[in-house]
């Protein structure tokens, strides 16, 4: 018997609302992300960190529902970063509560979000403050913030959503062991018999972190460190070598900085002191996969620091390096969001065959470079005459790099006297390697002034985030590591750009034009002026105001073309995005009505 037409649209209604209480009921937590880049979709990593949870985590996410009416961009953003953070809840198996907040003015949300020191960011005079930021409480009452979600860092939402949880489930903070051949706390200097203060990279990473000071002499490393960075290490013993490519092989993180010239070195500008101006770390980089340029200085011809010279004047200064966007990997938390970083004499890193490690550039520099001997460049007084020793090459150098992956140990065994299992090789090497450490002395990023008996410190360039970045970084697990950026959920309107290219294209035409004209009436003005002999009254003849008045008419012609252009260009736009609501609002639902349809009457004469 066939059912009628009514029967069959009330069968259809109910069948939808029990497959939709269906789904809410027992897959709630399935979901299916079709994005390119998988956007709404978590990383393995941040996965393996949601597992390692132990006590209950509450997040809070304070978002200005209302206050952010209008702001198209930052709502759509704003709804990406609610769409991950319930990906987080429905992945952490009960471990993470989120709470979802509109702090309205003068709410006691509002405080809320000011005790946990959120930004409240404005969108105009006159306006209501707008939150998006995200604050974390543990069982031990811990807290972290991220104070907004900036859209610009689209790429590292998911790596700073999973930091901050991995922070809040291991609150215990960074350890890390420092080994170092430079005087970073101070002290006197041989040169001027006065006593240096400590360098402020050295008072940031006190301030951040748990430091155990290594003495250079020393055997052996602690036993509980997370981190260990190295700063010109040299005059090492054959045990403490040993134990740092043990450190690696156990999968001990490691931040290096190893130079072939250290001229911030009071005493590096005396004679016959360029071998020990170098670092001595290069057995154990050989078996991690690079190649290190010990014995020669970097030469950048495009981006050489003007500095002053001994006479007063101003020259460019081949080893001093001053590094801008577009040399730094923008797909690497460490050196994403970097704008500037100062240097000198740094050396070079080349990746060696052969190896199974896997070697990625950070930081490198521009193609106008070449490389001199250091003892050369230490004995130099003038920086002009390194132009003689500048060879010039295509290729960009390597300055700093991320070595991860196989590594083998440098040593067949364990040196005599030392008795701990010997480990052959990792299958997880985590290192930072940076080929200079001028850039982390004061002079190179940071000013000092007197405020009032206080010293304030202001950078000028980035070395010292890079540095906190890297540490940071290296701090956290490997799970955290292993997250890079991720893709990012704006598509652009590419037909409206063009339409916008375009149409800026013909603006810029017609501008040029009546600029032209501009000029050269100003210019037969000038003339006219002159050639009344300097007189304050500037008497024109019935041709001349003529002439005049018909360039203020054509003026005002060509600004109404300007106009009707720019009107032109919403119209297109305007036009298109009718066609588009066109298409979204009716075909695209006739048609699938139209398919329905079709579906229904081929089970009907199928009955």
């Amino acid at each position: 018997m066939k059912l009628s037409n009514a029967l069959t649209y009330i069968l259809l209604v109910v069948a939808f609302f029990a497959a939709t209480i269906l789904n809410n009921t027992f897959f709630k937590s399935a979901r299916l992300d079709l994005t390119e880049n998988q956007v709404y979709s978590l990383s393995s990593g941040s996965k393996e960190i949601l597992q390692q949870i132990d006590e209950p985590i509450q997040l809070y996410f304070f978002y200005s529902n209302k206050a952010s009416e209008g702001l198209t961009t930052l709502r759509n953003y704003a709804d990406r970063v609610l769409s991950l953070l319930r990906e987080y809840e429905s992945s952490a198996n009960g471990k993470l509560k989120l709470h979802i907040i509109d702090p309205e003015p003068f709410s006691e949300a509002e405080d809320q979000a000011d005790e946990f020191g959120l930004t409240a960011a404005s969108s105009g005079v006159g306006t209501d403050s707008i939150y998006l930021g995200l604050a974390g409480r543990n069982a031990l009452d811990d807290e972290q913030i991220i104070g907004f979600f900036d859209p610009q860092k689209e790429q590292f939402l998911e790596y700073d959503i999973t930091k901050m949880i991995y922070q809040l489930s291991d609150p215990t903070p960074l350890k890390m062991g420092l080994l170092s051949s430079l005087t970073l706390s101070g002290g006197q200097n041989p040169m001027t018999g006065q006593f240096d203060p400590a360098w402020t990279l050295y008072t940031q990473i006190q301030q951040l972190y748990s430091v155990e000071d290594i003495p250079q002499e020393a055997d052996a490393l602690p036993e509980d460190i997370d981190v260990l960075m190295l700063i010109h290490p040299i005059g090492l013993s054959e045990k403490l070598l040993y134990q740092i490519d043990q450190f690696a092989m156990g999968g001990g993180k490691i931040l290096a900085f190893v130079d072939p010239h250290h001229e911030s070195d009071p005493m590096a500008a005396m004679g016959g002191m360029t071998a020990a101006n170098s670092s001595e770390i290069d057995l154990l980089l050989k078996n991690w996969g690079v190649q290190f340029t010990s014995e020669e200085v970097l030469l950048d011809a495009a981006l050489g620091l003007d500095i002053r010279t001994q006479t007063g004047g101003i020259t460019k200064h081949l080893g001093f390096v001053g590094l801008q966007r577009g040399m730094f990997d923008e797909t690497d938390v460490t050196t994403a969001n970097l704008d500037s970083i100062n240097g000198a004499s740094f050396g070079v890193f080349t990746e060696l065959s052969g190896t199974e490690t896997q070697v990625t550039p950070l930081i490198v520099s521009s193609d106008y470079v070449s490389t001199v001997n250091n003892g050369i460049y230490s004995s130099t007084r003038e920086p002009e005459m390194l132009f003689d020793h500048f060879t010039g090459q295509s290729v960009p150098q390597n300055l700093a790099v991320r070595l991860s992956g196989k590594a083998i140990s440098a040593f067949d065994n364990a040196p005599e006297g030392i008795e701990s299992e010997h480990l052959k090789e990792t299958q997880q090497l985590n290192a930072i390697i940076v080929g200079d450490t001028d850039f982390l002395t004061d002079r190179f990023w940071v000013n000092q002034a007197n405020f009032f008996g206080q010293t304030i410190v202001t950078p000028f360039a980035d070395n010292g985030a890079f540095v906190t970045n890297a540490l940071e970084n290296l701090g956290g697990n490997n799970s955290l590591i292993s997250i890079r950026s991720r893709g990012t959920f704006a598509r652009p309107f590419e037909r409206v750009e063009a339409l916008t290219v375009l149409a800026e294209e013909r603006f810029r035409e017609q501008e040029m034009a009546l600029e032209q004209q501009l000029a050269e009436t100003e210019t037969q003005l000038s003339e006219l002026q002159n050639s009344q002999g300097g007189s304050e009254t500037l008497v024109l003849t019935a041709e001349q105001q003529q002439a005049i008045d018909s360039f203020m008419d054509k003026k005002i012609e060509i600004r109404k073309k300007l106009r009707e252009v720019r009107h032109q260009l919403d119209k297109d736009i305007e036009d298109l995005g009718s066609t588009l609501k066109f298409i979204n609002i009716f075909v695209m639902p006739l048609l699938l009505v139209l398919g329905l349809f079709m579906i229904q009457r081929s089970l009907r004469l199928r009955g």
